[in-house]
């Protein structure tokens, strides 16, 4: 079996209601993300929290030092567990992550999180990119409607439409109980 790892992208409190930037199914999301921490830290296989802070001029949200931009504590890291701070969509930008992969030498990557539009995407591409075997927990990710020319585009498309489209080379998609049982 290919060494795997769990990240858990950006599942932080601006994403939850009462936030800055509300996805929609954020609480349960962040249930199956819990869930296949919780198999992880079971199994004692490594796990990563990638935790972003937006440095952008202008930005409204994940602003640096508010409870907003903490990781939301049904997936808060415990003592051993990996934390990267990350300021751009592509976990592996200007980040240790490809580096801390390779020295634990994993094939693998488990990838939940939030937004599935930008930061799953991003992080996903490249993860492949860089030739990891690549699995997204669908049910573990969550997205927000869009707005483009006057049209709307409802969460739940947002999110179908690009979990296809990265389900057709850069991943497999699946939902958290599979995933768990054939692991």
């Amino acid at each position: 079996m290919k060494k795997t790892a769990l990240i858990i992208v950006d599942i932080q409190n601006d994403y939850f209601p009462g936030g800055r930037f509300e996805q929609e199914g954020a609480n349960a999301a962040a249930e199956k993300a819990s869930n296949a921490l919780t198999a992880f830290r079971e199994q004692a296989l490594p796990v990563i929290h990638i935790h972003h802070e937006s440095l952008q001029e202008g930005a409204g949200f994940f602003l640096p030092g508010t409870q907003g931009a903490e990781i939301h504590s049904s997936v808060a890291p415990v003592d051993g567990e990996i934390v990267i701070l990350k300021h751009f969509p592509n976990s592996f930008r200007e980040t240790e992550l490809e580096k801390e992969l390779r020295s634990q030498s994993i094939e693998r990557v488990v990838i939940t999180g939030m937004m599935t539009l930008m930061c799953i995407d991003a992080t996903t591409r490249a993860a492949s990119d860089l030739g990891f075997e690549v699995t997204v927990l669908h049910d573990a990710c969550a997205a927000r409607s869009l707005e483009f020319n006057g049209i709307t585009v409802p969460a739940a498309h947002v999110h179908a439409a690009f979990l296809a489209a990265l389900n057709m080379t850069y991943a497999e998609v699946t939902d958290t109980t599979s995933f768990l049982q054939t692991k």
